[in-house]
Parts: structure tokens; sequence; C-alpha cells
């Protein structure tokens, strides 16, 4: 299968979790591989957002520079938020002024363990400041601490979300909107359905959305691109082979 027919294929939120599953259980990817790799794709991205959108993702002599942007990011409690505080840490090594907002408890995510609070306990180690948010007026007081970023990273809710936001993610969602900040959404606009591209009771509206691996299905639904904005797929180590392999049985109807 050539590279086009693969990345023309738009996949369901099951069969994304089986590519992510398939690549870390019968292949060893381990998670925060898949992790690293997600977050620094969408850190030069949003580096690129950050210097204007023609310019180059890396300097000839080495990585962005991006001292005196400012940027918020916006971290859920599952692994698109630890995709988040990888994005927190590689901007924050690029010179940008960061500012992480985690929607629930810091000790709560610890003890979740896993592979997103790995990436959160060295955004921490780091004294990158990561900012609880855990109710609807908190979520409305600390987004206008957004007011000033040049750039705001959507790390809230990723591919599994399959029922109506809930709070603080609602209000979080609301109070980011209406700053009209540039967005950039990593995988999935938070609140967006992937498979039907519906808003499951409110989404942000992204400038760009930076997916993984494969396109979603939902994001050629009429009305989707106004959340999605543009959309790039990012390569994040999923072996190539394991794709074309799982590409060509759904194309051919297999589960």
């Amino acid at each position: 299968m050539d590279a086009g027919a693969m990345h023309d294929f738009a996949a369901s939120r099951e069969q994304a979790r089986e590519l992510d599953k398939a690549a870390i259980e019968a292949f060893g990817v381990k998670g925060l591989i898949l992790m690293e790799n997600a977050g620094r794709a969408c850190a030069l991205e949003a580096a690129r957002m950050l210097r204007g959108e023609g310019g180059p993702q890396d300097q000839p002599d080495g990585p962005p520079a991006l001292d005196g942007m400012r940027v918020a990011v916006l971290c859920g409690m599952g692994n698109n938020g630890g995709d988040g505080f990888v994005i927190a840490r590689h901007l924050h090594n690029w010179g940008a002024d960061v500012t992480t907002f985690l929607a629930g408890r810091i000790p709560d995510a610890i003890l979740r363990a896993g592979d997103a609070a790995v990436n959160m306990e060295i955004v921490l180690n780091m004294d990158v400041p990561v900012k609880e948010v855990q109710s609807a007026a908190q979520a409305r007081a600390l987004a206008g601490q957004c007011a000033g970023a040049d750039l705001v990273i959507d790390a809230l809710l990723g591919t599994g979300l399959d029922r109506e936001v809930g709070e603080p993610y609602l209000s979080l969602i609301g109070a980011i909107g209406d700053l009209g900040k540039p967005v950039l959404a990593v995988d999935v606009p938070s609140g967006l359905d992937c498979d039907s591209g519906l808003p499951l009771g409110c989404a942000l509206r992204a400038d760009l959305t930076v997916t993984f691996v494969l396109s979603k299905r939902g994001f050629s639904a009429p009305g989707a691109s106004e959340y999605t904005g543009r959309v790039k797929v990012a390569e994040i180590s999923v072996p190539r082979g394991l794709i074309e392999q799982r590409v060509a049985r759904w194309r051919a109807g297999g589960k």
C-alpha cells in the first residue's frame, strides 16, 4: 500500500485505540515513546504558529527560538493531557513563557500514575507553572489568565470522549473560546466527537488540529472544519506495517 492510500484513510475512535494498543502490545513501542513523539510533533507546529505560518520548523542552527512568546497549555487528566505536558516541556526549553492548566488536582493525576503522570512530574520539576482547575468558577477565572497568551494549546479531551462534556471542562472550553486566541488542538478539538464530527455539548474551535497516525472519521463531516481548522497528521512511531495491515483490513470491511 502506498503512503497516499494509507494516509487517506480516516480512523474511528476504536480504530485509533486499536492501533495504539497493537503498537504497544505487539511491537513493544512504549506508551511514553508515542506520547513523546506526539507532543514534540505538536510543539513543532506550535512553534510554526508562534513564529509565523510560513516559517521553518527549525532554525538552521538548532531548535525554534521562542523567547518572549507566551503559551497557555490546557491539560486534561488523561493521555491527551500527557501530550500537553510534553508540549509544555519542549516550548519551555525553546524559550517560551509557558503556563499549564490542569483540569483536576495534581495529587489525583500523580496517583493515576501512567505516562501522563510521568510527563506532568517532569514539568513540575522544571518549575513550569501547573495551575489546578477544579470547578466552573475556577475555570472561568483561570481562563482569564490566558488573555495574554500568544497561543493556546488544547490538550484537554482526546478521541476517547464519547459523552457530553462536563465541568470543569465545559466552562474552561467556553471561557477559552470567548478569548479569541489562536488555538492548536492536540489530536482532536476538545468536545468534538471524533467519529461524528459533532460537538458533545460544546467544543473548542481550533485554528490547527494536529492529529496522530491517521486522520479521524468525523473530521470530514459537514461543519467539523469549523472546529478543527486545518488538520495535520503527525507520525508518532506506530509501525508502518501495522498501519498498512489494519487499514487494508478496515477498507475490506473487516473489524
